[in-house]
């Protein structure tokens, strides 16, 4: 299939960053091979589109964390496995895995894997600990439509219910309900000062104004 410029683009950086970790050859297979799983029928938000939105956040702030390199390896194996069928925090726990098995694979030594792996494991409910500011700035990066503005937000919370066509509205109103409820309560959606400064209330805005919207009564033919 003839690649488009976005796609070379895309498979540009993910040779540079993958060959900076230590990758041998195979990485052009491998970046292939995880832009094919964003694009499975089954996805709306959690695509290509949302991979490079991600890594964009990372190369801007890039100077924001310790080891950037390795933030932009685990922005490309976060969400590699994504099954909205899964119970729990398994898409995070098998897209760990997938990324320390490939990034292995590809000659990247052990510390690095094992490291991108952490970062990826993060991504299940987005809690940094102080000073670690590579998970920061992925998880950051993760949560940064959360803050876009209110007609982008609803395209996402839209994209978000089609990835879940297969939940009855009850369930997915309580289920996602409880996903926002649990995002309010974190002391703070964003760690990084200058990312926070910014972002943060716009995205507690967009995300209590979905919530009321779950929790009131159903759209007329929903």
């Amino acid at each position: 299939m003839r690649q488009t410029r976005a796609v070379t683009d895309l498979l540009d950086r993910w040779r540079a960053v993958a060959r900076g970790a230590g990758a041998g050859r195979g990485s052009t297979q491998v970046g292939e091979q995880l832009l094919a799983r964003r694009r499975e029928p089954h996805r709306h938000y959690h695509t290509v589109a949302h991979l490079t939105a991600v890594l964009d956040v990372v190369d801007r702030h890039a100077g924001l964390a310790d080891r950037a390199d390795l933030v932009r390896l685990a922005a490309w194996c976060h969400d590699a496995v994504y099954d909205p069928r899964a119970a729990g925090d398994a898409n995070e726990r098998d897209s760990a895995e997938l990324a320390r098995s490939v990034l292995t694979g590809l000659g990247v030594p052990a510390p690095a894997a094992a490291e991108v792996r952490r970062l990826v494991l993060l991504t299940a409910g987005h809690l940094v600990a102080p000073g670690d500011r590579d998970g920061a700035l992925l998880c950051d990066a993760d949560l940064a439509v959360l803050a876009a503005p209110p007609a982008a937000y609803d395209r996402y919370a839209a994209a978000i219910r089609r990835e879940y066509a297969h939940v009855p509205e009850p369930a997915f109103r309580a289920g996602r309900a409880g996903v926002l409820t649990g995002l309010l309560a974190l002391p703070a959606l964003y760690r990084l000062p200058p990312l926070a400064s910014r972002w943060e209330q716009p995205a507690r805005a967009n995300l209590r104004r979905e919530l009321e919207t779950l929790t009131g009564p159903p759209v007329s033919g929903a």
